[in-house]
């Protein structure tokens, strides 16, 4: 976790267009944007993702999110933001240090959704079944 491209940034190993710190968060420029002012907001404790960090971490970086979302948004004269954040290789993460994607959109045709199936209402009724169980 000490090695990831992202606490190189925030130990100033390496340069990123920095938008915004405070004493738990980072948020700087994506290298490769999605679209222009594309921000990353990430921890500067190292975790991982969703499943292995703790509140109080989730809380500040979420706090950030929700600050700097208008700016960003703004910034670039969009109508809205894409906030998305991928946990496990499976889901598409690349950098295994928690981050969350602030992406201004100006239109919703400018990205897709990800594909939708539909589902027979059993498996609706197992699946909520089995994470219900899966809560206690």
């Amino acid at each position: 976790m000490e090695d990831t491209i992202f606490m190189k940034i925030i130990r100033r190993e390496i340069p990123a267009d920095i938008v915004y710190e405070d004493a738990e968060t980072i948020a700087f420029l994506d290298v490769k944007p999605a679209a222009p002012g594309h921000t990353l907001v990430v921890p500067k404790k190292p975790v991982q993702n969703i499943f292995d960090v703790d509140d109080g971490t989730l809380v500040a970086v979420m706090r950030t999110v929700r600050k700097i979302a208008p700016a960003v948004r703004n910034s670039v004269g969009a109508h809205g933001v894409h906030i998305n954040s991928n946990h496990g290789a499976a889901a598409g993460q690349i950098v295994f240090h928690l981050h969350f994607h602030i992406i201004p959109r100006h239109d919703r045709n400018e990205f897709s959704f990800w594909p939708q199936h539909d589902s027979a209402r059993s498996e609706f009724v197992t699946i909520a079944e089995k994470i219900r169980q899966l809560l206690g």
